[in-house]
């Protein structure tokens, strides 16, 4: 019998209120209501724990960084209880072949039934020696090891889009998974960004597991519930955007005011992620409350889309024909208009007053 994520948690000491809390955060996480908390609970308790493979490409790792450092709602102690990670050559003890006879395994005793987990992409230039795992060019390791999977998930925007490695001239041909030839058949989840959002990686592995399906995905294969909304349309600066009040320049007034960050190259209007609502490190804070702009790292080439400090162009406010420059000549002359009607009203009433005193 195959052990659940619940008895893996009761193994390490943690309370069953602590896993309902769990359960209940989860939902939270997934944009579920709290009744969704008793159905995740029930999944944890009987369904056996996803055999995932996590290969590594093309990348720097810092999607994996993300992963283990999820603090909400997953503990940094129980998130790898979730799944039984059969294989992941960043953070598993064995080496060599010992670790690379695991995936046969895996594949033996779970065809058809473990999810593919991939960071990092394939360089598929000069037959994919660019890429060398255990003795094998990576593609192969890959195309190998999807063919007996479920789904894929594209950890980061290495693997969704291609990211750095892919971004022009592209020597080495660095390709995102779903281009890579014999893939395109295959569920293919992305879950891009550099790194994605660690409470966003675990939430999508927590949504297979309770609902045992892949979740609705947007018309680019990315996660509705993490990737339908822009960073612009929740940033708690987005008042000032719309009120013409922008940072000009880094460490001026406006930065110190806390003033838009359009005009600094801020992505944040084409950017699709739950940067401004999820957040880092446990909710504490992003890129945007840092002071620093959005450069739209889960966007499909985003490297090869000018300058990170460049502004955006033509970006429009309010649903009407104004880029964000005019934006503020309007909220000027619609305060200036407030303030002329407002004395006009004030003159009006003054003389009715004084014919009635009259």
């Amino acid at each position: 019998m195959h052990e659940t994520f619940y008895d893996v948690m009761r193994r390490q000491g943690i309370t069953r209120r602590s896993f309902l809390k769990y359960c209940s955060l989860a939902a939270g996480a997934l944009g579920l209501s709290p009744a969704f908390a008793p159905k995740i609970a029930h999944a944890m308790e009987t369904k056996p724990r996803i055999p995932v493979l996590w290969l590594h490409g093309l990348e720097c790792t810092c999607c994996s960084e993300s992963f283990i450092r999820s603090a909400h709602p997953l503990a940094k102690d129980v998130i790898l209880s979730m799944i039984s990670l059969d294989y992941d050559d960043t953070l598993m003890a064995a080496a060599g072949e010992q670790a690379e006879a695991i995936i046969e395994e895996t594949i033996e005793k779970y065809d058809g039934n473990y999810i593919l987990a991939v960071e990092g992409n394939a360089p598929l230039d000069e037959d994919g020696m660019y890429c060398i795992i255990g003795g094998k060019p990576f593609v192969e390791q890959l195309k190998h090891a999807a063919e007996h999977a479920r789904a894929i998930i594209s950890w980061g925007s290495c693997a969704s889009w291609g990211c750095v490695q892919a971004a022009r001239p592209n020597p080495t041909r660095a390709t995102p998974t779903h281009n890579v030839p014999g893939l395109a058949d295959k569920p293919i989840i992305k879950v891009p960004g550099c790194p994605p959002i660690s409470e966003v990686m675990t939430a999508v592995i927590t949504y297979m597991l309770t609902f045992e399906q892949l979740p609705s995905l947007d018309n680019q294969g990315r996660p509705k519930m993490f990737y339908s909304q822009r960073i612009h349309d929740k940033c708690y600066r987005r008042p000032h955007f719309d009120a013409g009040q922008f940072v000009e320049s880094f460490d001026d007034e406006g930065a110190r005011r806390g003033y838009c960050l359009y005009k600094v190259g801020c992505k944040g209007p084409t950017t699709y992620n739950a940067c401004s609502t999820v957040r880092w490190n446990g909710g504490l804070s992003f890129p945007i409350q840092a002071g620093h702009p959005c450069i739209g790292c889960s966007e499909d080439g985003f490297w090869d889309k000018g300058g990170f400090y460049e502004r955006l162009s033509d970006v429009r406010g309010f649903g009407i024909e104004a880029n964000a420059d005019e934006i503020g000549k309007v909220a000027a002359a619609v305060v200036g208009g407030a303030a002329a009607i407002h004395a006009g009203v004030s003159v009006v009433k003054q003389i009715t007053s004084k014919g009635d005193d009259a």
